[in-house]
């Protein structure tokens, strides 16, 4: 065994390799320990089919928790591409309507407004709820990448009610007053729901946590579309962080964490550092910490509460609404079955132990927008990416079913409910491999534990905790300064289980990083 490495990361994740850049930037010595044969977790590009050249973002999809500042210091060579259209939502009762919010044109979101709920100040009233949120959104993600602050530092960052609305109140309070429409509603309430199992009233108020964090990524709320897929993400940061001097080791599988910075691999080699930097989610680290001789409580449980369905068509499918071309329709994020009403009682459904029908779901095609993860052919024939992401499937659904049986039973869900508000079965234009096999593949929570050894498929690694301090919360370490503490001074969080963790962000791997670098001294 050699001399202890500063600091031992588990995981290869992107937020650990954000953490890798930064602290061997600052000359500290790490290295990166990976249980699969590529980096990057969740954040990778992939090839689903064999023989088909289109490069998918299997998992994760969109960027906008990414801090510019992440970017500009590690030197990132990425291209983040911002969607001319925020979404499209035909109406469930109607699908030969429904609202285009086309954000290159006001009046044109105005008229499907007024086409589709029979009233045009209701795009107003969205129009007003975003620029409600806007202010709050510019004042409180530059916040993510410092030391946390008080909340009552914080809370005047929210002006007016906002504050209250969102932080003590459940998330339905604030959409039922903002808007009029259910299908209105469903739109907001949507970034609420996101691989988060709730109902718009729930009293834990995760909705709320939820939602806060899709609205102020970017200081805006958007959401873009990496250029070349996901893969290119993490594909910049293992770059930075290999030329700054971390080491990374894949097919590493580390099997146990001791408090004092001894990591265990799965073939017995032991390595040392000065401090333990985890990306895995608290509940793993847990069950590592105990094999390595530690006396901690088991982490709760995480449950994820989604299903990915990914395919690539031949064509994009026709619409029933006459006044939106596909092209529209899909490039933003396409909102099926997910007005307020539907979205509680798919919860519902699932509480009961039912796959919801209809399954609340939304769509986005990333070719529309970026056609270069698809092969010159591809593109030349007119194919595309869709990709789907199902609301309001908790974990425990799939958790003890036969996984083909349940991965099955989701897709024809998925599929139902997208033929619903289409004009044509989405079957139709799936694109077929070379042996006629048809290209959609349906990705649950029970694959993400498989594959990524994601606890209860849970995307954001357990609840969501609010982006600051309580008012009496000690912060009297560097480790709780940044929000990545465990029970244990030399192990820290540094994935999406940190105190700002949660989708593609690195905020983790930076803040775990800038704590190792106050204890390293």
């Amino acid at each position: 065994m050699r001399d202890a490495w500063d600091a031992v990361i588990v995981g290869g994740g992107h937020n650990a390799l954000v953490a890798a850049a930064y602290l061997a930037r600052a000359g500290r010595s790490v290295v990166v320990l990976e249980r699969s044969d590529h980096l990057g977790g969740a954040a990778v590009s992939e090839r689903p089919w064999a023989g088909v050249d289109a490069r998918l973002s299997r998992y994760s999809y969109l960027v906008s928790l990414l801090p510019r500042t992440i970017i500009d210091d590690l030197d990132l060579r990425i291209d983040l591409r911002r969607r001319r259209y925020s979404s499209y939502t035909p109406d469930p009762a109607d699908p030969s309507r429904g609202i285009l919010v086309d954000n290159g044109d006001a009046a044109a979101t105005v008229a499907s407004f007024a086409r589709t709920v029979g009233d045009a100040r209701e795009a107003e009233r969205f129009a007003a709820l975003s620029d409600r949120l806007l202010p709050m959104a510019a004042a409180l993600f530059p916040t993510v990448t410092a030391p946390l602050r008080r909340a009552r530092d914080v809370s005047g960052l929210f002006g007016g009610d906002l504050w209250e609305e969102l932080t003590q109140r459940p998330l339905g309070d604030l959409v039922r007053r903002s808007l009029h429409s259910d299908l209105a509603r469903g739109i907001a309430l949507t970034d609420g729901l996101i691989g988060t199992f709730a109902t718009a009233d729930d009293p834990s108020l995760r909705q709320n946590l939820c939602f806060l964090y899709h609205v102020i990524g970017g200081g805006t709320g958007d959401w873009d579309v990496p250029v070349g897929g996901m893969g290119q993400v993490s594909g910049a940061l293992e770059r930075a962080a290999r030329a700054a001097g971390a080491t990374l080791r894949t097919d590493a599988e580390v099997t146990a964490i001791s408090p004092d910075g001894e990591v265990t691999l799965a073939g017995g080699e032991v390595v040392a550092g000065r401090l333990v930097l985890c990306g895995a989610a608290p509940a793993v680290l847990a069950d590592l910490l105990r094999a390595g001789g530690a006396d901690v409580a088991a982490a709760p449980a995480p449950e994820g509460a989604q299903v990915k369905v990914n395919m690539l068509l031949r064509r994009l499918p026709r619409l029933r609404d006459p006044h939106v071309a596909p092209e529209a329709a899909f490039a933003g994020t396409f909102h099926i079955n997910e007005t307020l009403t539907q979205l509680d009682a798919a919860h519902a459904a699932a509480v009961a132990g039912a796959v919801p029908d209809p399954l609340p779901a939304e769509i986005y095609c990333h070719s529309l927008t970026d056609p270069s993860i698809l092969g010159p052919q591809l593109q030349q024939s007119g194919a595309h990416t869709l990709t789907l992401f199902g609301l309001q499937v908790p974990h425990r659904l799939v958790a003890h079913a036969d996984a083909d049986a349940a991965r099955a039973a989701l897709l024809t869900a998925a599929q139902r409910s997208l033929d619903s508000v289409l004009a044509e079965p989405i079957a139709d234009c799936i694109y077929e491999d070379p042996d006629g096999s048809p290209c959609i593949e349906a990705r649950t929570t029970a694959d993400l534990e498989s594959s990524l050894a994601m606890r209860g498929g849970d995307i954001f690694h357990g609840g969501l905790d609010w982006p600051w301090a309580d008012d009496d919360e000690p912060l009297d370490t560097p480790a709780r300064r940044w929000g990545v503490s465990t029970a244990f001074d030399r192990v820290l969080l540094c994935g999406s289980g940190a105190r700002r963790g949660g989708a593609v962000s690195g905020i983790g791997g930076h803040n775990a990083a800038a704590a190792a670098l106050e204890l390293l001294g």
